[in-house]
């Protein structure tokens, strides 16, 4: 349960401060600022346990909603609603940090120099295939797929048809995200909402999420773990409008930084995850839905590599505080700060493993070369066997079939047979019979090594 907040706010706090508490004004200094010393912006649920028992709770909560009600900024109009504030965020260290991590790491050009400067494209976009698979596959799990990564990646990689009502969950996530890729240029509209949906759910079980079909009733509520209800989505009365708002909103440019109405695309593609998630506009799969907005207005405004940025691989780590995240904001006057902030903590943490696994690339392909060139092999393997080789050293993927290389290198289907096959002929690989299909693994990299350093000093003996 969330603690309430005071029932009413101090007009006038700083006054009342002085008039009732002037021996204490320098206990209450610190709460005069929208965050505390160290950056957070704290709930009236997680402040409420932090103060000093000698302090008033309602003069400090009334002090600290004061400095930042100065500084938020309104972001849209939410409609014909009655009580309900106007959704408004502060802009913290936290988010400021994440903007400048996207602009500077996740651009289309920033991909594009990374792709130059590891001077090996096909390479790293086996590695950038291998990643796109792991948001589609968390996603699912967050919504509570029990499918591990390890089957959930084998079925994508062998585009083999799920054998679940699990697997196919992470089959409509992998299709919705790709579908939000190539539809990247297209104008948000409710139809294409629709149409997201359906991809994403449809043949799950089509009774229970109705694939593509706007709710027109009330009974969809969120519930926790426990059962206990923590979120009614608005009424589905006045729905279709709300979204109508919502698409003619989101189609409208916020980008030019000399306007007062600047927004930058990162926060909008936040709101826009917590409006879906907020509105719950469907039956069921709400929250995939959601979060595939947020990556197709990224791709929309040219933020390329968040193709393979997965947010919730992260967000699953820790799914009671991503629902904490939206319970805060509608408990608080939709004050979407604690929803924005959460996720941009969470999208600094994918960007750095995103750029870590770029940085192990770099080093592991000029590592491979070294090898490669001191054993002999250099000469002895194709461009594309290279490719397949160092993808299956560095372990960002294991297993390979001649269907699986010819999608990732773009190659006939025949062509993909030589190349494993010839890594086979070299003893770098093994294959094995898996039904009707033939997988192709590498040797044990230490085996490897052993094995040739044996048949080196062999030779010179």
């Amino acid at each position: 349960m969330i603690a309430l907040a005071p029932k009413e706010l101090i007009k006038n706090p700083t006054k009342y401060l002085s008039e009732h508490y002037p021996e204490s004004v320098f206990d209450y200094v610190e709460y005069m600022l929208p965050v505390d010393n160290r950056g957070r912006y704290f709930h009236f649920d997680e402040l409420k346990y932090r103060l000093p028992k000698k302090l008033d709770f309602a003069l400090v909560w009334s002090l600290l909603k004061e400095a930042r009600d100065k500084q938020k900024h309104t972001l849209y109009f939410i409609g014909d609603y009655e009580d309900f504030s106007l959704p408004s965020f502060y802009l913290t260290l936290t988010i400021q940090k994440a903007i400048s991590e996207t602009d500077r790491n996740t651009t289309t050009a920033a991909l594009e120099w990374m792709c130059n400067k590891i001077g090996e494209q096909k390479h790293l976009d086996y590695l950038l295939n291998d990643l796109i698979e792991d948001e589609a596959i968390s996603s699912s799990q967050l919504e509570g797929a029990a499918t591990t990564t390890k089957v959930a990646k084998d079925m994508l990689k062998r585009a083999r048809k799920p054998r679940s009502l699990d697997e196919k969950m992470i089959l409509g996530n992998f299709r919705m995200m790709k579908f939000a890729w190539e539809h990247r240029n297209k104008a948000l509209s409710v139809e294409f909402i629709e149409e997201l949906h359906q991809i994403g759910v449809e043949g799950i079980e089509d009774d229970k999420y109705k694939p593509g079909m706007i709710r027109t009733t009330d009974d969809v509520v969120v519930e926790n773990n426990d059962g206990e209800v923590v979120h009614t989505p608005p009424k589905a009365e006045s729905l279709s409008s709300r979204l109508d708002m919502l698409v003619r909103w989101v189609n409208q440019s916020h980008h030019d930084a000399e306007s007062s109405g600047y927004i930058h695309p990162l926060v909008k593609a936040i709101t826009l995850h917590f409006r879906i998630g907020y509105e719950h506009p469907f039956h069921d799969g709400n929250g995939r839905v959601a979060r595939a907005l947020f990556y197709w207005y990224m791709f929309k405004n040219e933020f390329a590599a968040f193709r393979y940025i997965a947010i919730s691989l992260l967000l699953k780590e820790a799914p009671v505080q991503y629902g904490k995240s939206y319970l805060y904001t509608e408990t608080d006057e939709m004050d979407l700060t604690y929803f924005v902030d959460h996720q941009c903590r969470i999208i600094i943490r994918a960007i750095n493993k995103f750029k870590a696994s770029y940085k192990e690339s770099v080093e592991q392909t000029e590592v491979f070369n070294k090898w490669l060139w001191d054993s002999g092999l250099y000469r002895q393997l194709t461009d594309k066997q290279q490719t397949v080789f160092q993808v299956a050293k560095s372990e960002k993927a294991v297993s390979f079939t001649i269907n699986n290389v010819k999608d990732n290198l773009g190659c006939s289907y025949n062509t993909a047979a030589t190349v494993l096959n010839g890594l086979v002929e070299l003893q770098l690989f093994k294959k094995l019979k898996d039904g009707r299909e033939w997988v192709y693994k590498m040797i044990d990299q230490k085996e490897l090594v052993k094995s040739w350093q044996a048949d080196t000093k062999q030779f010179k003996d």
